[in-house]
């Protein structure tokens, strides 16, 4: 008897829990439907909604027949609230408090009748049982956050929103461009060296179109557990989508999207490809843009580079002398200074936005120490040699270093501008060569890009006699694309190449680079004159030299 009725309770109990387990659920679930963000602005344009209530974190909107939700972070709630009064419950109803603790209450009994059943068992194995959740479950949930960036907080970059103005435009009233069957790149790809301000750049796309802003690093989606890194990829997706319109960022990108083979790690690779079958599932009128950033674009896989994905790439390059006025007089905004901005801007070569922002708070924080209310140049001064030598790694040019790069880049200028190498700009630290996409590249082409390569060494030779350390990355370029052109591509003058082929082409490529700076002096000297005064020149500035002297 008393067996029976210790099995008669338990199962008794069992079916209390269960009914309490039921009843909770009944009580606790959300019938709300989900939407996006272009879904709840079709609701305000119909004049649907009848009532509005904020329960973290969602929005929970009432029409006659529905009810809807959207996620907080998606909405523009100032926008809603001109419209709709808001309601706020900053705290869960009573009954749903009631529902709560009777589903704790059911899931500690069922709990106390398991173990009191088991518990033989795991006496006797209790050495062997561990209990852990695993990764998927202990992954945060993608939220999307509201940038409060605007182009205004951003200085030296005139050309980059220009080339962005019409993603910001999409995001903002897409429907225009949906009316005209127009179909924006999926894909941004933001490229330039560290600390040039590529993330910052995003921010301020999603601040000026007001959407939601998704940020993901690269190393934050590859995990180290199996299958983390694609379902990270999906969920992101998932929720860019629910939200639209929004931005998906995803910084250092060529962490997860490097050549695939070339590490040998399955996991990274099976998340690249996730990306790409995600990028390829959406429609590029969906109202979601993937933008991204690198400043190692050549490791990125060609997958992600081919049209449909990252199919437009915008170059952010260290700032010039101009730019470099701009960010100092930006960041300086806010702060008293008797600083000359202009004197300042030519003695920091090679500076990033991160860069400058260092010396700005390092010279304020030795105005501070030294007792001074306002930042002078003195202040700058001190801590320029500290912030150089820092951690940060920054390439700066001393005058006499400034001039010897100048001669070297109008070199480059010079001969990509007389024998047709296209390029954006070229100037005291940047070199930017147009990639042309073409299948077949013929030899001349090719030799063209080499004489470009070797054209600053002869133009410093010529002027100063001497050899310097600045060509040693372009000489590096052109004995391996010499190489690469003689015995990997078939260009050479025999069949079978002989060993020093290469060598002796590149020196008959010098030959023709020295004589060429000596008949072409004054041009070259224009253009030295141009990167000494504006530190960069263009193609078409370079071609009006050309005509102007012949």
């Amino acid at each position: 008897m008393p067996a029976i009725r210790s099995r008669n309770l338990k199962i008794a109990a069992a079916g209390i829990g269960l009914l309490l387990l039921i009843g909770s659920f009944v009580l606790l679930r959300d019938n709300a439907r989900t939407i996006s963000g272009r879904q709840l602005d079709v609701l305000m344009q119909k004049q649907l909604i009848r009532h509005v209530v904020r329960r973290d974190p969602y929005l929970y909107v009432r029409t006659e027949r529905m009810l809807y939700r959207i996620p907080v972070e998606g909405v523009d709630l100032k926008r809603l609230a001109r419209r709709y009064p808001v309601t706020v419950e900053t705290s869960s109803m009573p009954w749903l408090f009631a529902g709560a603790l009777l589903l704790l209450l059911a899931a500690g009994g069922a709990f106390v009748l398991r173990r009191r059943r088991f518990a033989p068992t795991e006496r006797e194995d209790s050495g062997s049982l561990q209990t852990s959740r695993t990764p998927i479950e202990s992954a945060e949930a993608v939220r999307p956050i509201r940038s409060d960036v605007r182009f205004r907080d951003v200085a030296g970059i005139e050309e980059v929103k220009e080339d962005l103005s019409e993603i910001i435009d999409f995001l903002r009233r897409p429907g225009r461009y949906r009316s005209l069957d127009i179909r924006l790149p999926k894909g941004v790809l933001l490229v330039g060296p560290p600390g040039v301000g590529k993330t910052y750049v995003a921010k301020a796309v999603a601040g000026e179109a007001r959407v939601p802003f998704f940020y993901q690093s690269g190393a934050n989606i590859v995990e180290i557990y199996v299958g983390m890194g694609a379902r990270r990829v999906h969920e992101l997706f998932q929720a860019a989508k629910r939200t639209a319109p929004s931005i998906i960022f995803i910084d250092e990108i060529d962490a997860v999207g490097r050549h695939r083979g070339a590490a040998g790690n399955e996991e990274r690779e099976a998340t690249l490809n996730q990306l790409l079958t995600e990028m390829d599932g959406f429609e590029s009128s969906s109202g979601v843009i993937v933008m991204a950033a690198t400043n190692r674009i050549e490791m990125l896989d060609e997958a992600l580079l081919r049209p449909g994905r990252f199919d437009r790439r915008i170059h952010i390059s260290l700032p010039d002398r101009r730019e470099r006025e701009e960010i100092l007089s930006l960041y300086l905004r806010q702060k008293p200074h008797e600083a000359d901005l202009g004197a300042l801007a030519r003695a920091t070569v090679g500076f990033s936005a991160a860069a400058l922002a260092t010396l700005v708070n390092e010279a304020a924080l030795h105005a501070f120490r030294a007792g001074r209310k306002a930042l002078t140049d003195e202040d700058f001064e001190a801590v320029r040699e500290r912030v150089i030598s820092g951690k940060r790694k920054i390439l700066s040019y001393s005058d006499e270093e400034r001039k010897i790069q100048a001669v070297y880049q109008s070199g480059k200028a010079l001969a990509a501008t007389w024998l047709g190498v296209p390029y954006e700009k070229i100037g005291l630290v940047t070199t930017r060569l147009k990639e042309v996409d073409r299948e077949i590249s013929s030899r001349s082409q090719m030799l063209n890009r080499l004489k470009v390569l070797l054209a600053g060494q002869a133009a410093t030779r010529l002027v100063y006699a001497e050899r310097y350390s600045n060509a040693a990355e372009d000489l590096s370029r052109a004995r391996a694309e010499a190489r690469a052109l003689i015995e990997e591509l078939g260009m050479s003058e025999s069949i079978v190449p002989r060993a020093d082929e290469a060598e002796a082409l590149l020196r008959e490529l010098d030959e023709e680079m020295t004589l060429m700076m000596k008949k072409l002096e004054g041009a070259r000297r224009a253009i030295e004159a141009q990167l000494l005064a504006r530190e960069n020149i263009r193609e078409e500035e370079a071609r009006a030299i050309l005509r102007d002297l012949f």
